[in-house]
C-alpha cells in the first residue's frame, strides 16, 4: 500500500470543527492552544462555536483550516514522526489551495508557527485585494477544461475584464474566478455551451486569479523571509502537479499559487501514476476524497476515525 495524505482548503470549514479533537487528544489541544497564543485571540473558540460569518471570513478561515488540519495531524501521531504512529509512512502529501500550507507543514518544510503566520497574512492580503478589485468565483459542471478555457477567453474579450480557471478539481468540475462582470458572462456562456450546472460560489474574492496580483507582491516578500526546509516527504505542487523537492521550489510555488490555478486533477493523477493507491484526508470534511473518487474510482479513500 502506498499512501498520500491530503489537506483541504477553503470551503471545508464548519462551525464545531476540531472540538472533538480538542476534547479527546492532548496533542491536538496543544496545537489549538499554541495557535491562540500566537494569534492573540481565541481562534479555537471561533472554530468550535462560531459565529459562522466570522469563521468564513478569509482572514479567519485560512488559519482556522490550517490549525484544525495540523491538530488532526498531531492527533494521528504525526505519521512522519518516530513516535510509533499507527499510520503507515506516507509516500506523498498534497494540499488543495490553502491546504498546501498544511501539507508543507506536515512534511516539515514549514514550522507550525511560520505556517500559521503565512496563512493569517495570506488571508489578510487576499481580503484587501478583494476589496480593491472585487471579484467572485463559480463552479461549472460537466464541461472539460479546454471548453472552460475557451469560455473564459470569450468572456474576458467581451467584457474587457479578467476571468480564468481557478481550480481543475476533477473531470467535470472546474471553478472559474475573476471580475464580477466577466464571471457573469462566463456563466452565461457556460450554460449556453451545455454545462449541467453553473453555480456562483459564496466567496467574495477572486482567488487564484489575476485580481490577486496586488496581494502577491507583499506575500512574496513574506515567503522570502520565511525559513523553509527540505520536506521529509514529497509534496505535490498545486501549480505544476509535480513534487516540490527543494526550499527554492517551495518558495516559487507558494508565490505562484496565489494567482495560478490549482491543478488538482493532474496532482491526483500524478500520485496514482506513482503507485499511490490510498488517500487519507487530514482536516475537516471529506471534499477532497470525493474529488479523488471522481478522478480514480479504484483508489482507497479514508478519513482518520478520531474526529468528524
Amino acid at each position: 500500500m502506498s499512501t498520500a495524505f491530503l489537506f483541504p482548503g477553503q470551503g471545508s470549514q464548519h462551525v464545531g470543527m476540531g472540538l472533538e479533537l480538542y476534547q479527546q487528544s492532548p496533542a491536538a489541544r496543544a496545537v489549538f492552544d499554541r495557535a491562540d497564543a500566537q494569534l492573540g485571540f481565541a481562534l479555537s473558540a471561533l472554530c468550535f462555536e462560531g459565529p459562522e460569518e466570522q469563521l468564513t471570513d478569509t482572514i479567519n478561515q485560512q488559519p482556522a483550516l490550517f490549525v484544525t488540519s495540523m491538530a488532526m495531524w498531531q492527533a494521528m501521531g504525526d505519521p512522519l514522526g518516530s513516535d510509533g504512529s499507527a499510520w503507515s509512512n506516507p509516500a506523498f502529501v498534497a494540499g488543495h489551495s490553502l491546504g498546501e500550507f498544511s501539507a508543507l507543514a506536515a512534511a516539515g518544510a514549514l514550522s507550525f508557527s511560520d505556517g500559521l503566520k503565512l496563512v493569517r497574512r495570506r488571508g489578510e492580503l487576499m481580503k484587501a485585494a478583494g476589496e480593491r478589485e472585487p471579484g467572485a468565483m463559480a463552479a461549472i459542471l460537466a464541461l472539460d477544461v479546454p471548453a472552460v478555457e475557451s469560455i473564459c477567453s470569450q468572456a474576458s474579450e467581451l467584457t474587457g475584464r479578467p476571468v480564468q480557471i481557478a481550480n481543475d478539481n476533477c473531470p467535470g468540475q472546474v471553478v472559474v474566478s475573476g471580475d464580477e462582470a466577466a464571471l457573469a458572462k462566463a456563466m452565461e456562456l457556460a450554460q449556453a455551451a451545455g454545462a449541467r450546472k453553473v453555480v456562483k460560489l459564496p466567496i467574495t474574492i477572486a482567488a487564484h486569479s489575476s485580481l490577486m496580483v496586488s496581494a502577491a507582491a507583499e506575500f512574496a516578500r513574506l515567503v522570502d523571509e520565511t525559513p523553509i526546509q527540505y520536506p521529509r516527504v514529497q509534496a505535490i505542487a498545486n501549480v505544476t502537479a509535480e513534487p516540490l523537492a527543494t526550499p527554492v521550489a517551495i518558495r516559487e510555488e507558494l508565490k505562484a499559487q496565489l494567482t495560478s490555478a490549482v491543478a488538482w486533477t493532474a496532482s491526483i493523477s500524478y500520485l496514482v501514476q506513482q503507485g499511490v493507491d490510498t488517500f487519507v484526508e487530514v482536516g475537516p470534511g471529506d471534499v477532497l476524497l470525493g474529488l479523488v473518487k471522481r478522478i480514480d474510482r479504484k483508489t482507497k479513500r479514508m478519513k482518520p476515525g478520531i474526529v468528524r
